[in-house]
């Protein structure tokens, strides 16, 4: 399985992405703080060699994307994202999305970081060019990254686990309409591909993927994807 046979669809220009990476490998560190400050819509703002120092730069840089490589010393990237979101939610503020790193596709250790609450995953070896598609699309949240790829990797742990699921009570508040989109959602298309798929704009499906994650508390599209998985609401 690829990350890179995926369409990763490019969000208009928002302003400066804010940047910061957590990786226990200098090098790749460099090589990546060159990549991100060579583009002008993205700005590279700090960096960490594991989880404890990677929370303390995100704490002083709040920045609107982390990258964040899961296997490191003192505390590694699950931990490290579980502790970023918690003081985020404490001080109010809006969390940075976190870009899980990994060197294989099947990683349980990325299923459980994202359950966590990290974003989406890429692995190490990909194109420059996709990681920073990566950055760009999980910073304006209009679809999931490398979407058949994620979709693959809860199939694949989640797959496992037999037995009738509960439905929780919230997801019936959900309009036909938004189960609907929901569904589309799941499967990880985006939202310029969900407004073709049901007759709107984008600009429509925008605002009920807003009211779905209110109505059912989750972060954002890749957590909603996780949603669907737990409670067997895939189609």
């Amino acid at each position: 399985m690829s990350m890179l046979t995926d369409s990763t669809e490019l969000p208009a220009s928002t302003g400066t992405i804010k940047v910061v990476l957590v990786d226990d490998q200098a090098l790749f560190r460099a090589g990546i703080r060159m990549v991100v400050s060579s583009q002008r819509d993205l700005e590279f703002v700090g960096e960490a060699g594991d989880g404890q120092e990677g929370v303390e730069v995100v704490a002083r840089t709040k920045p609107d994307v982390v990258l964040m490589d899961i296997r490191m010393p003192v505390m590694d990237g699950i931990a490290a994202t579980a502790a970023i979101l918690e003081q985020a939610d404490r001080e109010r503020r809006r969390a940075p999305r976190i870009l899980v790193l990994t060197t294989f596709d099947l990683d349980e250790a990325a299923t459980r970081a994202i359950r966590g609450g990290a974003s989406g995953f890429v692995l190490k070896d990909s194109d420059p060019e996709f990681l920073l598609a990566a950055i760009r699309t999980v910073h304006a949240g209009t679809s999931v990254i490398a979407a058949s790829a994620t979709r693959e990797l809860f199939e694949h742990f989640d797959g496992r686990s037999s037995g009738a699921k509960q439905v929780p009570e919230a997801f019936h508040s959900l309009t036909t309409r938004e189960r609907d989109i929901f569904q589309s959602a799941a499967r990880g298309l985006s939202n310029s591909e969900i407004a073709s798929l049901e007759y709107l704009s984008e600009a429509t499906v925008k605002t009920h993927i807003s009211r779905i994650l209110a109505k059912l508390s989750l972060r954002d599209r890749v957590q909603l994807v996780v949603y669907a998985y737990e409670h067997g609401l895939t189609s």
